[in-house]
């Protein structure tokens, strides 16, 4: 399979990332284990197809901080509520399917979105839609339409916070007029 030829630059992120992974996972991050990953980075990256990871070329550090720091908040919480849920209600907790319909169709922000989401206990991404960027979760504790929709307004805020974080300058557009409006 031919690809188009994507430069260092566009390129680099995910190089840097499996250079990363490879000193995780041997716990050696010295410079020759680093070395070598990288050249097998360099190898993985041009013999193999990988599709090609578009970023928007903006990372605004102002938003990723308060991100984290609600991120954080929210894994605290849901932990509790989890908690609460298992040791009071029990087998009496209803669940459902939600389908969300994201704003971005960027690769990148989807799947942020739903791995932020899948990491906040309660819920969990089970089918991902690339040509509609649609997130299909199962979530915990959801019993009326009222709860599907906070559920919906929650993922579109996660998606909202990482587009003012990385997301391109027309989808920060969006979020802007949205939340004018």
């Amino acid at each position: 399979m031919s690809r188009q030829r994507i430069s260092l630059r566009q390129e680099l992120p995910l190089l840097v990332w499996l250079v990363i992974v490879w000193g995780a996972l041997w716990q050696d991050f010295s410079p020759g284990n680093l070395l070598f990953g990288a050249l097998l980075a360099i190898a993985v990256a041009r013999l193999f197809y990988l599709p090609p990871v578009e970023l928007s070329g903006r990372f605004n550090v102002r938003h990723a901080i308060p991100f984290a720091l609600m991120f954080l908040g929210r894994v605290v919480v849901a932990s509790f509520q989890i908690l609460y849920l298992a040791a009071v209600r029990g087998p009496k907790v209803h669940n459902a399917v939600v389908a969300v319909t994201l704003r971005s169709h960027q690769d990148l922000i989807v799947t942020a979105t739903g791995h932020v989401i899948s990491l906040i206990p309660g819920s969990l991404v089970v089918e991902v839609d690339r040509s509609t960027s649609t997130l299909y979760l199962h979530a915990i504790n959801i019993s009326s339409a009222e709860d599907v929709e906070n559920l919906r307004n929650e993922v579109r805020a996660i998606e909202a916070g990482l587009i003012r974080i990385m997301g391109t300058n027309e989808e920060l557009a969006i979020v802007r007029a949205e939340a004018a409006s």
